[in-house]
């Protein structure tokens, strides 16, 4: 292990990955309960990612972070752990040995991490994770180059999920891969007098409405259907292929009922499921998706094999469509189509708004994260670059940017459902979308949508076209000021949005 050597690393007691059973029952024991569905439900003391306390350390550590190492692996010589292994994909090549070390007060962590992943098949870790949830000090100390990860003062079980993930990306990208902040589906129709398969990839920061979309059956029938592969992160393949990573489904329950999300809601009802800051009745055991007493990120962890139109692959053998899922309230389109190079741009851009699931205290506030992918390791430019080069060897993928939130702003604007999104997902599978293209953008936008009534998102409903100007002006400024930040970036990508 980089920095943390086998010698110094030597808890009192191992726990070696103890049964599921086990996992549960001593989380029972520690407070969780059961739930009206018959489900473990628990409550952390951080609820969200420590994202501004992550340190990426690809050189020498600062005697800071030594110091801290050395107090942390003192500390753990008087403590018990719970070791759990797991495999990540289950694709010839990409399959990876990951272990999790967890202090024995936190059953629950190894519990619900245990279940995102696929049973162990022996051998040495790839990736480790050192789980410290009692330390005083937020910290996450992160070793690309040895898989390593260390994570102080966080009971949050997304911090352990995204340990491993970030590990994963960075070593496909070393492979000429790419990993992505993406979920992955496929949404059969009927097109051109056949029935077609057609792969989506759905780009989304936490909470935008990712895994809403992916895990929608979008009220299709028979022989029409989806078919859901995964909802996180996936690696992108220079062939236009998708290798997904993960067992499980980790959703936001926030306003989850069975009308909108009947997918997610019986999944989160099964018994299988884990529930993570969700308000539950203590003494009844009833169950409330809409109180955010607890917080606005309650989650559930889910298995994959609960939600209906799965499969034994998580895989995407061909990928057709590219989707940024953004969450604007501006003059952002229902929908947008790209060109390659626009496309390239849009993942550099990664424009959306902060939500609860990165940091409750900024949610709301207008965002930019390359990829959408908070996880990235090393250089951005050479992400975009190897997304451009994706595209340009498979031409066939398309590209679009789908906005989650309003039209027209905050307050007064057109609210975006989530059956306009499905609705617009299904027409792009369906080609069915007429488009025309946007004089000052360059990019096509749409005229008709069978099923949505895109009056409702007309621009002039809510702006004068002088403003309308004048914040497309100012929005090319920013944009082009975000793409300037990123030395050695391909030209063509800049260039899609230069006048």
């Amino acid at each position: 292990m980089q920095r943390i050597s086998e010698k110094e690393f030597k808890p009192k007691r191992i726990i070696d990955n103890p049964s599921e059973a086990e996992l549960r029952g001593w989380a029972l024991e520690r407070g969780g309960i059961i739930t009206e569905f018959g489900n473990l439900a628990v409550v952390t003391s951080v609820r969200n990612r420590i994202a501004k306390f992550t340190e990426v350390v690809m050189g020498e550590l600062s005697r800071a972070d030594e110091q801290l190492i050395r107090q942390v692996m003192d500390y753990l010589k008087t403590k018990e752990m719970i070791k759990l292994d797991r495999v990540m994909c289950q694709t010839a090549g990409f399959k990876k040995n990951c272990r999790l070390y967890v202090t024995a007060d936190y059953p629950r962590l190894p519990l619900m991490w245990g279940n995102t992943l696929f049973p162990p098949e022996g051998g040495q870790p790839d990736f480790t994770v050192i789980t410290v949830p009692e330390w005083p000090e937020k910290k996450v100390l992160v070793f690309p180059e040895s898989g390593m990860t260390l994570i102080l003062g966080t009971d949050y079980k997304g911090e352990n999920k995204k340990a491993m993930l970030r590990q994963v990306m960075y070593w496909a990208k070393k492979e000429g891969n790419l990993g992505l902040h993406a979920a992955s589906k496929i949404i059969r129709v009927s097109r051109d007098g056949k029935l077609r398969d057609f792969g989506f990839l759905l780009f989304g920061l936490s909470g935008t409405g990712k895994t809403s979309l992916s895990c929608h059956s979008h009220w299709l029938c028979h022989p029409e259907r989806v078919v859901i592969r995964q909802d996180d992160v996936v690696m992108l393949k220079a062939d236009g292929s998708a290798v997904g990573t993960e067992e499980s489904f980790y959703l936001k329950t926030e306003g989850l009922e069975p009308a909108a999300q009947p997918l997610l809601y019986a999944a989160a009802i099964s018994p299988r499921a884990i529930l993570e800051n969700v308000w539950v009745d203590p003494k009844s055991g009833r169950v409330d998706f809409f109180n955010p007493q607890l917080t606005s990120n309650g989650r559930g962890m889910v298995k994959r094999r609960d939600i209906a139109f799965t499969d034994d692959s998580i895989d995407l053998e061909k990928v057709d469509y590219v989707v940024f899922i953004t969450r604007r309230y501006d003059i952002m389109p229902l929908v947008i189509k790209l060109s390659p190079e626009w496309a390239a741009a849009a993942f550099m851009l990664g424009e959306s708004i902060e939500t609860s699931a990165g940091d409750p205290t900024q949610a709301g506030r207008p965002l930019r994260v390359v990829g959408t992918n908070p996880f990235i390791v090393g250089s951005y430019a050479e992400e975009g670059n190897a997304f451009i080069h994706i595209l340009r060897h498979n031409p066939d993928i398309q590209c679009f940017i789908l906005n989650t939130g309003k039209v027209g702003g905050m307050d007064r604007g057109q609210k975006i459902t989530v059956p306009d999104s499905v609705k617009v997902l299904e027409m792009i599978a369906r080609d069915e979308i007429t488009w025309r293209s946007d004089d000052f953008w360059g990019y096509q936008v749409p005229v008709e949508i069978p099923g949505v009534e895109l009056e409702r998102f007309d621009l002039n409903n809510f702006y004068t076209r002088d403003e309308i100007t004048a914040r497309s002006e100012e929005l090319m400024r920013e944009r082009l000021d975000w793409l300037a930040r990123f030395p050695g970036l391909d030209r063509d990508i800049i260039g899609a949005l230069e006048p």
